[in-house]
């Protein structure tokens, strides 16, 4: 409250010239220090950024202590609090996922945001360095740089986000609002209307008989008999050890990128192969080379992922027991 009645009052101030010849003669005009202190805002061209410098090796860790409780360490999001990574190539989906990666057009929306309001409850308690890393972190979560990238003032303009051409202006108001404002044409109009069929009668809507009709099952292949003869009580333990993967991959049918790949039918498919996902080189080098994900390379893959793939994006330090190797992987293969 007190800051918003001295924004008030520096409003007033800033405005007082007005009222100059008034009988009153109260206030005085704002000096440019007062005006500055509010007049914080950063736009798209890098105007209004402070001098300083980041990268994501610095900003991962400043992520993790003021901004992952709410975001995740690898900002996928958390209950619903946003994920500010992951989701390219959806908007045009049912169900699109709008990230900062994903949606965002200006870097500068991103920089001003975090500069002004973050960390919640704690809003503008973060240094212009620390804002320029935690920057420069959300960018290499969504793939946008590598981990070395020196974040500055410098070469913050120039940088391009992924969705800054996918905006269009709207200009209706020239194009189209004309045609709307016109006459509304009231000549020969027809006098009445009846209906003269039904839908029941030209049988355009299913019947019973259509919905009663056995469909033929197709048997089931060799894969799905397998899946049968798996220990149950593997499969529940898989889904249990999965709890750790789920903040940002999703399982079963139907399932969608997040900040990591989905992985349904993961066993048996070609590496670096889930649609509209950005991949690490290495994933995309093995992608190129067709090799398959089998049971025992996921395995290898999920003991130590950064040893298995130079670059992985997955900060995740891996599984230690087989038992629990063993049931995710069991639980991977039979996910719907």
């Amino acid at each position: 409250m007190l800051r918003y009645l001295s924004l008030i009052t520096i409003c007033f101030l800033a405005t007082t010239p007005i009222f100059a010849d008034s009988k009153f003669g109260l206030g005085r005009t704002a000096l440019p220090s007062e005006i500055s202190a509010w007049d914080i805002d950063v736009l798209p061209d890098g105007r209004g950024l402070p001098a300083g410098k980041g990268d994501a090796i610095v900003g991962e860790e400043i992520f993790a202590n003021k901004c992952a409780a709410c975001h995740g360490d690898f900002a996928e999001g958390i209950d619903n609090w946003p994920a500010l990574a992951g989701g390219f190539d959806t908007l045009a989906d049912e169900d699109p996922v709008k990230t900062v990666g994903s949606y965002w057009p200006y870097l500068s929306t991103l920089w001003d945001y975090i500069n002004r309001s973050m960390p919640f409850g704690e809003a503008q308690t973060l240094t212009s360095d620390e804002v320029y890393s935690i920057v420069a972190y959300i960018l290499y979560s969504n793939d946008l740089i590598e981990d070395d990238f020196v974040l500055n003032n410098q070469n913050f303009s120039k940088f391009n986000m992924y969705n800054s051409n996918g905006f269009i202006i709207d200009d209706r108001k020239i194009s189209e609002y004309s045609n709307w404002s016109k006459e509304p044409c009231m000549k020969d109009c027809k006098q009445s209307s009846k209906i003269t069929k039904r839908a029941s009668v030209i049988d355009v809507t299913p019947g019973e008989s259509s919905s009663s009709q056995e469909i033929e099952q197709p048997e089931l292949n060799s894969k799905k008999t397998n899946i049968v003869s798996i220990d149950p009580e593997l499969i529940k333990a898989g889904e249990k050890v999965f709890k750790k993967c789920k903040s940002c991959h999703a399982v079963g049918e139907g399932a969608k990128n997040k900040s990591g790949p989905q992985l349904y039918n993961i066993i048996g498919r070609k590496m670096g192969s889930a649609d509209r996902y950005k991949y690490s080189k290495g994933f995309k080098l093995a992608s190129d080379e067709g090799r398959i994900w089998d049971e025992q390379l996921m395995i290898e893959f999920l003991r130590k992922p950064k040893k298995f793939m130079k670059g992985t994006k997955m900060s995740f330090g891996g599984l230690k027991k087989d038992k629990d190797l063993d049931a995710i992987v069991a639980y991977l293969k039979t996910a719907k």
